[in-house]
């Protein structure tokens, strides 16, 4: 099989969106988010999408100094592709989301293209007990948040990342926010070829329907044709569905506990490796292979993992 043909499995492993008290199996502290990314990378993830949090009270937490204290330790037992968030919190600002991606110049990072509404706060039909005044908190304010990623935003973290020979992993919510990435290839802001992850089930973006996934799968081909490498992500129950409907057809996929708790119906998922071989079955089992991190920084054209800062 071509290398070109092989499947990238990238692994959020903890996120911003959910809250501690959701699940125990969240990993929290450095040495959790660490032994988890890890333990995903061994499962079969080719890229692990890094949050950092608080390591008290489980607050997400972008400053650089959070994030030092687990990337050393991934890359010294691990050649995983490292993918650090400029997306942080919604309710962040740009300068403080890019902090840790600008410091330690990772081979990927994260952009979303585009504002939208970010509600969270349909989770609060499903949870109710809360160990930290935080949680509740945030998930009620997402009534009124708006994730902001302006035009001016997105050539912020593009300048202030791109002369580090960082690249991108383009998060789209709607299909405006492909337009607006076309936007950005069109002035040579961006360059080829484009990891885009294509992201469903948040409330404020596009949903969870198969056409809703079809409809962003074919925008991008007519935006991007042969210079884009397709991924998809799924929010909670939609998470394996979409993955692997998209697999199937060829395209790149992400799991994790940042975009899902769950294993199953009713059943949490005890770990961010645990979602990493459940869709490796599914691939494998359509006949699909899966990349290694190697594989990956070929494929993404990536600068390799002994040029970051970390």
């Amino acid at each position: 099989m071509a290398i070109s043909r092989k499947i990238i499995v990238t692994c959020a492993v903890t996120g911003a969106i959910h809250t501690p008290s959701m699940s125990p199996h969240l990993p929290v502290t450095p040495e959790e988010i660490a032994k988890s990314a890890i333990e995903a990378a061994e499962a079969g993830a080719s890229i692990v999408h890094l949050h950092a949090r608080n390591p008290e009270n489980g607050r997400p937490d972008q400053s650089p100094e959070a994030f030092g204290r687990f990337l050393g330790h991934i890359k010294q037992n691990s050649d995983v592709i490292i993918n650090l968030t400029t997306g942080g919190a919604p309710s962040m600002t740009v300068a403080e989301r890019v902090k840790p991606a600008a410091h330690f110049q990772p081979e990927l990072a994260s952009l979303n293209m585009g504002s939208m509404n970010f509600g969270l706060f349909p989770m609060l039909k499903r949870f109710k007990n809360f160990d930290h005044d935080w949680e509740q908190t945030v998930l009620e304010n997402s009534r009124d948040l708006v994730f902001r990623n302006t035009f001016k935003d997105i050539e912020f973290v593009l300048e202030t990342l791109s002369a580090s020979g960082t690249r991108f992993e383009f998060e789209c919510y709607d299909t405006a926010h492909l337009y607006n990435l076309a936007h950005f290839l069109e002035r040579g802001l961006v360059r080829a070829p484009l990891f885009v992850q294509t992201v469903f089930g948040i409330l404020g973006g596009i949903g969870t329907h198969p056409d809703d996934v079809m409809h962003m799968k074919r925008t991008a081909d007519r935006l991007f044709g042969d210079h884009y490498l397709w991924s998809v992500l799924g929010a909670g129950k939609s998470q394996f569905p979409i993955a692997a409907t998209a697999a199937a057809i060829g395209g790149n996929v992400r799991v994790g506990l940042e975009d899902s708790l769950w294993s199953g119906p009713g059943r949490l998922s005890v770990s961010n490796a645990e979602q990493v071989k459940n869709i490796r079955q599914i691939i494998e089992g359509l006949g699909l292979s899966i990349a290694t991190p190697d594989e990956a920084r070929a494929i993404l054209h990536l600068k390799g993992r002994d040029s970051v800062n970390f």
